[in-house]
C-alpha cells in the first residue's frame, strides 16, 4: 500500500496549485495524508475527488468551511498499521514524550503546522512523521513531501522527496 503524506499546502496563499511531482503521487498513492492547513476548500474537493482515499485533518489555518468536514485528529488502521493524524504537536523539544502519551493507541502519527520535515520513533516506539510543505518552504532549503509504503503490518521506504520550488 503506497502512502503521500502533505501538509501545510497554504493554497492558495503560497502557491496557485499543488506542484505536478505531488499531483503525480496523487495518482500512485492508494492513500493520500494530508495534515492540515489547508487554507482553501477547493484543495481539499481536488484531493478527494483525485485520490483513491484521502485521510486527514484541520490545522490553525483552516477556516469553519474546512473544519465542518474535517476533524482534529484522524485514526485509522491500514494494512495493520494503525495511523494517527494530526496538525500541532506543539515544540520539538518534549514532542516524543507528549506524543507517546497522547497516541498510545497509533503506531505511525503524521503531523504538520512547523514545516519542517520530521521523521523519528519516539521511546515508546511511535514512529512521527513530518512530510514539510510541499508548497511553502520558510527557513528549509526545500519545499518538501514524504511517500512511504506498509506491506505485511509493517511501515517501510519511507522516503522525504525534495521540490525544486523557490517560497
Amino acid at each position: 500500500m503506497r502512502l503521500l503524506l502533505v501538509a501545510d499546502t497554504h493554497l492558495p496563499k503560497r502557491a496557485k496549485d499543488l506542484p505536478e511531482p505531488v499531483w503525480d503521487e496523487v495518482a500512485r498513492a492508494d492513500v493520500v495524508v494530508h495534515a492540515g492547513d489547508w487554507v482553501d476548500l477547493d484543495t481539499f474537493d481536488a484531493l478527494a475527488v483525485q485520490s483513491k482515499r484521502l485521510v486527514a485533518v484541520y490545522g490553525n489555518n483552516d477556516g469553519p468551511e474546512l473544519r465542518a468536514w474535517l476533524p482534529e485528529v484522524a485514526r485509522v488502521t491500514l494494512g495493520g498499521v494503525r495511523l494517527a493524524v494530526v496538525h500541532e504537536t506543539g515544540d520539538a523539544k518534549g514532542r516524543a514524550a507528549r506524543c507517546d502519551a497522547q497516541y498510545p493507541d497509533a503506531d505511525i502519527l503524521v503531523f504538520g503546522h512547523s514545516h519542517i520535515p520530521w521523521d523519528s520513533t519516539t521511546p515508546g516506539g511511535l514512529r512521527l512523521l513530518n512530510p514539510g510543505s510541499p508548497t511553502d518552504r520558510r527557513r528549509q532549503p526545500f519545499c518538501t513531501y514524504q511517500t512511504a509504503e506498509i506491506r505485511d503490518g509493517q511501515l517501510g521506504d519511507v522516503e522525504l522527496h525534495e521540490l525544486s520550488l523557490k517560497g
